[in-house]
């Protein structure tokens, strides 16, 4: 079985949602106005993958948590920025209510 490097995906779903061109978000992370739009071309056609600091400037600007990236399915994707959202107190509520429901799914 062979693995599909979500990042591709993820990139571009999340750019269009933010409403960037390819050009636009390059230039908004520091990229070099004349080399942006190819740049970020290649990330999205998975032919160079951004290294984490690119990553992380991208998720910033984009208002996604890195990890986004990294999602290999949608309702996990769809789940990481929710949880991003969240203050502390919620997301250890939330980790919590999992750690629960887990533990409760091994019992039966």
């Amino acid at each position: 079985m062979q693995f599909e490097n979500p990042i591709p995906k993820r990139l571009k779903e999340a750019r269009k949602k933010a409403g960037y061109s390819q050009k636009a978000l390059g230039v908004r992370i520091g990229m070099d106005e004349s080399s942006a739009s190819g740049r970020m071309n290649h990330y999205e056609k998975g032919r160079h993958t951004p290294d984490l600091s690119t990553l992380k400037r991208i998720a910033d600007e984009l208002g996604v948590p890195i990890n986004y990236f990294f999602c290999e399915d949608d309702k996990m994707a769809e789940i990481v920025c929710l949880l991003d959202k969240l203050n502390e107190k919620n997301k250890e509520s939330v980790l919590k209510v999992v750690q629960e429901m887990i533990a409760s799914s091994e019992g039966e």
